[in-house]
Parts: structure tokens; C-alpha cells; sequence
């Protein structure tokens, strides 16, 4: 099974993030203008937490909670679970499994170098399908 490392070779090696003072309707433009559903949030080279979708609406919307007023720091999830880059990708699968969420931070020696979500395991084990079914093709008509 390949490593974290070999999904992280196909992203764009971008860090999107915010501070904990950022309000989440800021957040929230920059997952829309960026197309994302979560960002990590960063004090310096520090991990403090991670903000998804998720975290909107069930903390904000369901709380009536006003975008503009609310900051991160009071609806991000904090201390979130972090993998290494040397990770097994169905290692992550489990993880995400177990603990319902959809997003892992990757960290390479201690810093943090992206995230990762089910959408990009998904997409690595489709093409790792896709990999060998061609290879027991080629194998069998040869």
C-alpha cells in the first residue's frame, strides 16, 4: 500500500490556512474562492486547529451564530488529528473511518506541509485500481 507522501506528490504543494482572530465569513470566502472544504488554522508555523463545512453548520447555523461576528478560535475543531507524509494511505482510511471526519493534516518532520481528504484517498485508490486492472490486462493477453 503506498504512503501519504505519493498523494501529497499530486497536490499542489499550497498550504490554505487562517489565524484563529479570522472570522469564520472571512473563512468561509476564502473555501468558496478557493474551492476547498476545509482550512487549517495557523498561528506561524503552528498547528492550533482545522475549520470544515462540518464545523459551519453544525456550530454556526444550527447555533444561530453570526458569521461575521463569530471568529474561528470559537467553532474550529482544536487539536486535530495530524498524519505523517510516511503514513499508509489505508492507514488514513481507518482514521477517518473511525473517527468521522474527512480531513487529515500532513506533517513532514515536524511541519506541516498540506491536508488530505477522503476525496484524495478515494481518487489515489481509483487510480491504483485502475493500475492494476490494466497491468493483469497487459499480463493476460501477452
Amino acid at each position: 500500500m503506498k504512503t501519504v507522501h505519493s498523494i501529497m506528490e499530486k497536490k499542489p504543494e499550497v498550504v490554505f490556512s487562517v489565524t484563529a482572530s479570522t472570522s469564520v465569513y472571512d473563512a468561509l470566502q476564502l473555501m468558496m474562492d478557493k474551492n476547498i472544504s476545509a482550512l487549517l488554522i495557523m498561528q506561524g508555523s503552528e498547528l492550533q486547529g482545522i475549520f470544515t463545512e462540518r464545523d459551519y453548520a453544525r456550530k454556526i447555523i444550527l447555533k444561530g451564530k453570526a458569521s461575521k461576528t463569530t471568529t474561528i478560535d470559537e467553532v474550529m475543531t482544536k487539536n486535530p488529528i495530524v498524519v505523517a507524509s510516511s503514513e499508509q494511505v489505508d492507514r488514513c482510511m481507518q482514521i477517518m473511518t473511525d473517527m468521522h471526519i474527512r480531513h487529515l493534516p500532513v506533517s513532514e518532520k515536524g511541519t506541516v506541509i498540506g491536508m488530505i481528504s477522503i476525496g484524495d484517498i478515494l481518487k489515489h485508490l481509483i487510480e491504483d485500481q485502475k493500475n492494476t486492472i490494466d497491468h493483469l490486462q497487459n499480463y493476460i493477453s501477452s
